[in-house]
């Protein structure tokens, strides 16, 4: 039996347990008495507790335990240990999200998840490629990629149940609520990442627009705009 059968498999045994319990107690016992059927009740709610906490215990930990299909990452050693944790736990989070990716079959749902996994990567090749940038991720990294990971996981296990019900379906309801949300904070942390590179960029380019104009070799557009903006610096427009 393949990983994923196993957890749909573990997700859907506490269920089957519950009602198991309730079907039991009827067969031995009257439930038409008040007392016998509040026991039954908590007959089946002892049993999905125990049973789903020891399905729980089975799960596979996303933070410590190596998925199928990250057995190939590779262990960088760039110097920084923080900097190789990034990558690792990047590496990781990118691969659970493929898996749940290809779990889920809400098509919105599942439209997020690769959304935010390209974002991740292109996050964490920011930062690898600039560890300067690492301070600017680490609450990316120690909570809003985790949280979401457990909201995702969260969705699966619920959604491979089969069961529909009043928590079942609200939290379902609520985590597809909130993905367009969480798509928009991903793509808010990339673009943070660029902002040292823009106002660099943004500098660079008033200069080049005042060199050019004071040498003339720029457009006459250029350099009325230059001679509008200008912040009162003596600049020739005189050919």
């Amino acid at each position: 039996m393949g990983n994923d059968e196993k957890k749909k498999e573990g997700g859907v045994l506490p269920f089957y347990g519950a009602a198991a319990a309730w079907v039991l107690y009827a067969l031995l016992f009257d439930l038409y008495r008040v007392s016998h059927f509040v026991f039954a009740g908590l007959l089946s709610v002892g049993v999905f507790i125990l049973l789903e906490t020891v399905c729980a215990k089975e799960e596979p930990d996303i933070e410590v335990t190596i998925k199928p299909g990250t057995e190939n990452i590779k262990k960088e050693d760039t110097g920084n240990p923080e900097l190789d944790k990034m990558i690792r736990d990047g590496q990781m989070a990118v691969s659970e999200m493929k898996r749940l990716d290809s779990n889920i079959a809400d098509p919105e749902i599942s439209a997020g998840i690769r959304r935010l996994s390209s974002t991740c990567e292109q996050i964490f090749a920011q930062v690898r490629d600039n560890p300067d940038k690492l301070p600017q991720i680490r609450k990316f990294m120690d909570y809003y990629l985790p949280t979401t990971l457990k909201i995702l996981n969260a969705y699966d296990r619920m959604n491979a149940t089969g069961v529909s019900g009043a928590n079942i379906d609200s939290t379902k309801q609520r985590v597809e609520n909130i993905m367009t949300t969480i798509v928009t904070a991903f793509d808010k942390q990339l673009d943070s990442l660029f902002g040292s590179d823009a106002l660099d960029i943004s500098t660079d380019i008033s200069v080049m627009e005042s060199m050019l104009a004071q040498e003339g070799l720029a457009g006459e557009k250029m350099e009325a705009e230059t001679l509008k903006n200008g912040d009162g610096s003596d600049i020739s427009l005189e050919l």
